[in-house]
């Protein structure tokens, strides 16, 4: 939704008729008559609203506390103030504050209050059109970071545990994908692009120290019913054992590998998961059920391929698809 309304604000009804009037040419107005009433209307209406006005002097709260709290909860709208000449001290400190864009001096004169609405619609075209560029570059380079720790995931297995590895990382992609793996964060208010390829440097080796641990310990479970009770002592309280099957109760547990935002370190109980598989992936056999996940060994399974041909690529693009589609939705 693009937002296209002038929300104003004002405890004088012939003002808000009177605004209407002037501006319903310029673009649909809604009006609210106090400071509580605006908030009301942001919180179930602020996705179409593309611009703010209010009255400074209205009773209970002044206009600039609203604007205070729009600038909070609704940074993309362009907030203005209207108020008397005898109250431009007030307006010029919301503008020092970093409350306003601009403000509107009363009575209005209708060519200067159009231009300057005009403007501030501009405005907050021009910004919605940042944020969405902004998004689509967040988009895309969650898109990379998810890609790179998927092929990451590859060379820990082979690197710290041995070959063969292929199989157990094609099952943790795709359950991945069957639990609803989002995009990692990534907090750019505290890395740069060196920092990151740091960051997910050190977070490759620490993934694969732990695997390394955590081979050994599974290696000690020679039986199915063994190797799931193993698994679900390792997740930590995000699963239970139980009827012959491990019930994963935190997606957690089965997607933090991938998703954890950047630079987070990945805990032991995180890397568990893959580490298991490593040793039963070819026998395991992965179920939803609602909000968990039921992981199973039959007692005889076909043995798959010790490698996936071509399966990366095609898991790398499942993953980013499904974490588009959750994005736009």
């Amino acid at each position: 939704m693009i937002p296209d309304k002038i929300l104003y604000v004002d405890d004088e009804a012939m003002a808000l008729k009177y605004f209407d009037r002037l501006v319903s040419p310029l673009a649909p107005v809604i009006t609210a008559a106090s400071v509580a009433e605006g908030k009301a209307v942001l919180a179930q209406r602020g996705a179409e609203i593309a611009v703010l006005v209010s009255d400074q002097r209205m009773p209970g709260a002044r206009g600039n506390e609203l604007l205070s709290y729009a600038r909070e909860h609704h940074p993309v709208i362009v907030r203005m103030l209207t108020t008397a000449y005898s109250e431009l001290g007030e307006a010029i400190d919301a503008i020092n504050a970093g409350e306003i864009y601009r403000y509107i001096v009363k009575p209005w004169d209708l060519e200067s209050l159009q231009a300057d609405l005009r403007n501030a619609l501009e405005l907050a075209v021009l910004r919605g059109e940042r944020d969405s560029l902004l998004r689509e570059k967040m988009l895309l380079q969650q898109q990379q970071l998810l890609g790179h720790r998927a092929g990451q995931l590859v060379l820990a297995c082979e690197g710290f545990v041995g070959q063969g590895s292929a199989h157990a990382v094609h099952v943790f992609l795709q359950t991945a994908l069957m639990a609803g793996c989002p995009a990692p964060a990534i907090d750019w208010g505290w890395l740069d692009y060196a920092d990151l390829i740091e960051a997910e440097a050190e977070r490759g080796l620490v993934i694969g120290r732990q695997l390394a641990r955590w081979h050994q310990q599974f290696s000690s479970a020679p039986t199915p019913a063994q190797a799931l009770a193993a698994l679900a002592q390792a997740l930590d309280g995000q699963a239970q054992f139980q009827d012959g099957e491990v019930r994963v109760t935190h997606s957690g547990a089965l997607i933090d590998l991938l998703a954890a935002p950047a630079p987070q370190a990945p805990a032991p109980e995180q890397v568990a998961w893959l580490a298991w598989l490593m040793h039963w992936s070819r026998g395991a056999q992965i179920r939803a059920h609602g909000s968990s996940w039921g992981v199973s060994l039959p007692a005889s399974s076909p043995q798959a391929e010790d490698s996936v041909a071509g399966w990366l690529a095609g898991d790398i693009e499942r993953l980013i698809a499904g974490m588009s589609q959750r994005g736009n939705s």
